[in-house]
């Protein structure tokens, strides 16, 4: 908890950015009756029936410092599918010598999937430039990623979204005008809010 904290307070650095990186499932809803449009005094109304059209995945990108995110929407969340989006998180700072990336300990989030996806001379490289730091159990409110998953949710994913590509224009469109805005996320939590606050996590061992 301290270390991810601890990269929370350093400095902006552009050569060593801090990525935070989340992943979340997207139901696909299709409607199986035409809803009933808003009206002036009277809100939408939707049938209860629809029909299930599988199922996406959301894998958010994001730098905390810098108020950018990207979010890349696969059809599975599988080793391969996470190795992918490593490539795409060392894709956007090509000058970057290490790129510091706080996630989830989830089986998928290892250096290993690099080399599943990737012939060994490039799975080489990237591990050389990405250097993960993992939330601890319990912990994943301390990922601003997934913070940036749930405000995404609350401002254009909470209603039926029928398939990918209906999915892909409202996140894009969502993620292109918060960045246009760019604001950098201020994080207050510090370690000494952590020592007093979860007291209980740090037992005290008399010699």
């Amino acid at each position: 908890m301290e270390e991810v904290i601890d990269l929370y307070e350093e400095p902006y650095e552009r050569t060593r950015p801090l990525v935070c990186f989340d992943e979340s499932p997207k139901q696909l809803i299709a409607e199986i009756h035409e809803p009933i449009h808003v009206e002036p005094g009277v809100p939408a109304r939707y049938d209860t029936e629809y029909e299930r059209k599988g199922v996406c995945d959301l894998m958010m990108i994001c730098e905390p410092k810098r108020g950018f995110r990207q979010v890349d929407i696969t059809d599975r969340r599988t080793k391969i599918d996470f190795a992918h989006s490593m490539k795409h998180v060392a894709d956007l700072y090509p000058e970057a010598s290490i790129i510091r990336v706080v996630m989830d300990n989830l089986n998928t989030h290892k250096l290993y999937a690099l080399y599943e996806a990737f012939p060994a001379e490039q799975a080489h490289d990237l591990a050389r430039r990405l250097e993960f730091h993992y939330t601890p159990k319990h912990g994943s409110w301390l990922n601003i990623a997934e913070i940036e998953l749930a405000v995404l949710s609350n401002m254009c994913l909470s209603r039926r979204i029928p398939d990918k590509d209906t999915l892909r224009r409202e996140v894009e469109a969502n993620v292109k005008e918060r960045n246009l805005k760019a604001t950098p996320v201020n994080w207050h939590f510090t370690t000494q809010d952590a020592r007093r606050k979860l007291a209980r996590l740090y037992p005290c061992v008399s010699s």
